[in-house]
């Protein structure tokens, strides 16, 4: 059997042209047509979130209801990630790449053609299989490209942090647009357009990427662990939303999420009695679940950040969406910079390290937020929470997927960002589930008046202030672990 360097180089040789020989403006249309998967997925979840008002115009539905435009989408993105990067694995990254963009394009189209059936529980749908077959598809894949092409190197770690970096600028570009289409013409718009444009790179995708990228593996596919592993995510992440909007006196919520969490210890029973399972037998500890809810505790709380952020803007200090949108511009440079600086950053501090300084982030931001005054100017907390929160999540993502990493050998590196990225979307979609519950009943009772929204807003925020808390306190005691294991001369 070949050494694990001769077969990462073997990985490399195979595409054509390889990272060698390749031109510079095609290896920049590459990596320009790379990130696009990420500004794409980005700017899917912008669909919903920042013009949802203008949405509910068509379904009049309450505000449980609407939670589940935003929440379909995250929870099939974050449930369905890792069964399409280790799909990738045994078809080729470039084949589920294209064939994403192809899906993608096909469910976008359908989430406008809700606006004609007027049908909540169609468009609902349509967002969760837009995520589905969408972004969960594309983004492990995009990763594994980038992660396959190049070489261990400083230009790969650019790349990567590149790949983070424009993150913010697609959802400020999905805001934008969606809010332009909804108020000039109809909402739908957003949904056809951005449809079209992903057929546009679906098509470009054959042409664009190098043939051969990555190795096509002969291992035999986990098909019964994906499936209690993906029922369960999703029958859990359900009830938590589903919950938020009817209730969990009603019987069928929380059979659900008994069957979801039954589920789940069959999908970890199963990993531990196959051979090259869904996840590695090295990632199934405390440890690794210890990670995983901390940057999941951090994501819950921007998820909430951003709803609110946004209803507050256009509820209470009565901003037009596209003026709301426009105040989140400062994500932009904020989030390069962070992405840009965080490969720096990890070559001097522990992961645990960065692991902590981003949940500090996600605290400082979202007490901003929580905090805020009604009236109180941009330039003062808001404008400041604004720049602070893209430190957070170009920080988080990196320093768990190392943190992960350490526990894997050389050849599974890849399955640790999966299992972030799985982490990540996954938990907004639960962080909205919370957060939704505690102001539907805080507010059950209470008349139907400013007062009353601002209530909701603030009692949601609090929500996301208790766990970015939480994450700060597991990252604490992370960072605690790994220098104590590191000064004994191990890795943690």
């Amino acid at each position: 059997m070949m050494d694990n360097d001769k077969d990462i180089d073997d990985i490399v040789l195979l595409a054509n042209p390889n990272y060698e020989e390749i031109g510079k403006v095609r290896e920049c249309s590459l990596m320009f047509y790379l990130c696009l998967s990420q500004i794409l997925t980005q700017a899917s979840i912008a669909q919903t979130i920042v013009i949802v008002e203008k949405i509910n115009e068509t379904f009049k539905v309450t505000k449980g209801e609407m939670t589940w435009f935003t929440a379909a989408y995250s929870m099939t993105v974050g449930t369905f990630i890792l069964m399409y990067g280790k799909l990738g694995d045994r078809f080729g990254y470039k084949n589920l790449l294209v064939i994403g963009y192809f899906c993608f394009s096909i469910f976008t189209i359908l989430c406008g053609i809700s606006g004609l059936t007027e049908s909540t529980i169609f468009l609902s749908i349509m967002r969760g299989l837009q995520g589905m077959f969408g972004p969960a598809i594309i983004m492990p894949n995009t990763q594994a490209i980038i992660g396959s092409y190049y070489p261990d190197s400083f230009k790969k770690d650019i790349c990567l942090a590149l790949f983070g970096a424009v993150a913010p600028t697609g959802f400020i570009i999905g805001a934008l647009f969606s809010s332009m289409f909804a108020m000039l013409t109809w909402w739908p718009w957003t949904f056809w357009t951005s449809g079209i444009v992903c057929m546009i790179l679906h098509i470009f995708g054959y042409f664009i990427i190098p043939k051969h990228i990555g190795m096509k593996t002969k291992i035999k596919f986990d098909y019964w662990g994906t499936f209690f592993g993906t029922t369960g995510l999703i029958l859990i992440n359900f009830a938590f939303n589903q919950g938020a909007n009817i209730g969990w006196t009603i019987p069928y919520v929380y059979i659900l999420f008994i069957v979801g969490v039954l589920c789940m210890v069959v999908f970890v029973y199963i990993e531990h009695k196959v051979e090259n399972g869904l996840i590695p037998l090295e990632l199934l500890n405390c440890r690794t679940c210890f990670i995983l809810v901390c940057v999941g505790a951090g994501w819950s709380c921007f998820g909430i950040w951003l709803n609110y952020t946004f209803r507050w803007a256009i509820h209470i200090d009565k901003d037009t969406s596209i003026l709301a949108s426009v105040k989140n511009v400062p994500v932009i440079p904020s989030g390069f910079m962070a992405a840009i600086l965080t490969p720096w950053l990890l070559s001097k501090l522990p992961s645990s390290c960065v692991l902590f300084i981003s949940t500090i982030a996600f605290l400082l931001s979202i007490i901003l937020m929580g905090t805020r005054p009604v009236g109180q100017i941009y330039w003062a907390q808001k404008f400041i929470s604004v720049l602070i929160m893209p430190i957070a999540l170009d920080t988080s993502y990196p320093a768990a997927s190392i943190s992960l990493s350490n526990f894997l050998p050389k050849e599974n590196q890849g399955i640790a960002s999966s299992l972030v990225l799985t982490s990540i979307n996954y938990s907004v979609a639960i962080g909205l589930g919370f957060s939704g519950a505690a102001e539907k009943y805080i507010t059950l009772h209470k008349p139907t008046n400013n007062e009353t929204k601002l209530l909701g807003f603030r009692t949601g925020l609090k929500v996301g202030i208790g766990l970015a808390g939480f994450a700060v306190l597991l990252s604490i005691i992370f960072m605690y672990m790994q220098i104590k294991h590191n000064n004994k001369g191990k890795r943690l």
